[in-house]
């Protein structure tokens, strides 16, 4: 498929054609464990990496490859690799790079589930995670040491919507010879922002969110850039001779995409965080409809945005759409099509009426996830940063009587009514 269609066009095409028996333009679910070998030489070419092809359906599987090689056009990379979660995904990404020893340098605004994962279980695993004090780039470089393997933000800082300075942190990471990695789940696979184009060497998302759309399938997808220089000594692994590579390095065999074979060949054989075919299959259904979803999200939350400001019963609103924002003119500077679908607004009430007003709403959910058809609420502090101290929360940028709503594709006037009869049920 031709990268230079636009976007909307390679959200249908790319990936995949036709069928090749049936020729359906439809992928299909290929719901195998294993796949026949042509012949002894087949089989000896797939397991030494010389031909590409599926063997076992934990490495590879052609409806996962189709979903793919989609999102690498999509978002411009070289080669991609679907997991069974958006935190499979960051953790396979990262252990693919990191030993024991190693540090990694992050952005404080990161996604409750993310803080813990660096925090706690790659701490156990004897790596280090250091978090900036803010989103700029001298406060990730007081971090850096020689045992840095990364930088890591996200592209919308989820809850506080701070925008890193791509620019300025691709200058850094490089400056200090290690990659950069963004989560690039708020960006909606490319629509929104392509960090690739940015500075970024690595994306990493919830295919759950965005991409898949619809609240009913779990899955991760990591994309490579193919820009990180792997043989520049930095990450020996990636420039050591290997006997089952023929004695080349993962560099000299595989190039560019030397880092997305690595982490399917080696850390997702390990580790085994697959996709599912069927998962798969729905988050392709999804992406053909990726730009027109959230192009209506994206107008809902700006108008909400703009309503919610204008209650009396509403402390603050933060949304990067707003003027007013920290990071208004930096979302205007990287964000194409839209501020994102998600936004916070805190309530002039007390912990007991913020309960009771979430416990009033009848259209919107009250459910942990974003990225639905479905408009969705819940309260961060309470939540999905509960295990927070009050301190880290603060530095995230939550608060307690702050509520997070990821909008729909329903009737922006509903949504607005439904906040309002709430309201009032709530005696707020």
């Amino acid at each position: 498929m031709k990268t230079e269609f636009n976007f909307e066009t390679l959200q249908v095409h790319a990936g995949f054609r036709r069928d090749v028996s049936s020729l359906t333009p439809d992928v299909p679910i290929i719901q195998a464990a294993s796949y026949e070998f042509e012949s002894a030489e087949h089989a000896r070419q797939l397991f030494a990496l010389e031909k590409e092809g599926f063997i076992y359906s934990r490495i590879g599987n052609p409806t996962v490859n189709a979903l793919e090689q989609k999102v690498a056009v999509l978002e411009g990379g070289v080669g991609a690799l679907a997991t069974a979660s958006g935190h499979a995904a960051q953790f396979l990404a990262l252990s693919t790079i990191c030993r024991n020893g190693d540090n990694i340098v992050s952005s404080p605004f990161l996604y409750g589930g993310t803080y813990h994962q660096f925090a706690d279980s790659f701490k156990r695993l004897g790596v280090d995670v250091g978090f900036a004090s803010s989103a700029e780039a001298v406060d990730f470089e007081s971090l850096i040491d020689g045992k840095t393997a990364a930088l890591y933000c996200e592209t919308i800082g989820n809850p506080a919507f701070a925008i890193p300075d791509f620019e300025a942190l691709s200058s850094l990471a490089h400056k200090h010879n290690i990659p950069l990695i963004v989560d690039n789940t708020f960006g909606a696979g490319g629509f929104l922002c392509r960090p690739l184009e940015l500075g970024a060497d690595i994306v990493v998302e919830s295919a759950t969110k965005w991409l898949g759309g619809h609240g009913n399938s779990i899955a991760g997808i990591i994309i490579d850039g193919g820009t990180y220089d792997w043989s520049a000594g930095r990450f020996p692994e990636f420039t050591e001779k290997r006997s089952d590579l023929n004695g080349k390095s993962w560099h000299e065999a595989f190039g560019e995409s030397a880092f997305i074979v690595k982490a399917r060949a080696e850390s997702l054989r390990d580790f085994g965080p697959c996709l599912s075919p069927m998962n798969a299959f729905l988050i392709i259904q999804g992406i053909e409809t990726l730009s027109l979803r959230v192009q209506r999200i994206c107008d809902n939350a700006l108008q909400m945005a703009e309503f919610l400001y204008s209650l009396p019963q509403v402390a603050a609103v933060q949304y990067p759409g707003l003027k007013n924002h920290p990071y208004h003119q930096r979302a205007v500077r990287y964000l194409k099509n839209g501020f994102g679908g998600v936004l916070t607004f805190e309530i002039n009430a007390s912990l007991d009426q913020t309960e009771k007003f979430v416990d009033s709403l009848e259209l919107i959910h009250h459910l942990a996830n974003v990225g639905d058809t479905r408009t969705l609420i819940i309260q961060p502090a309470a939540t999905t940063h509960n295990q927070l101290t009050a301190d880290q929360q603060r530095s995230a940028g939550i608060r307690p009587s702050q509520l997070r709503l990821s909008l729909g594709i329903e009737h922006v006037e509903d949504i607005q009514k439904d906040i309002v009869q709430a309201f009032k049920k709530a005696a707020i």
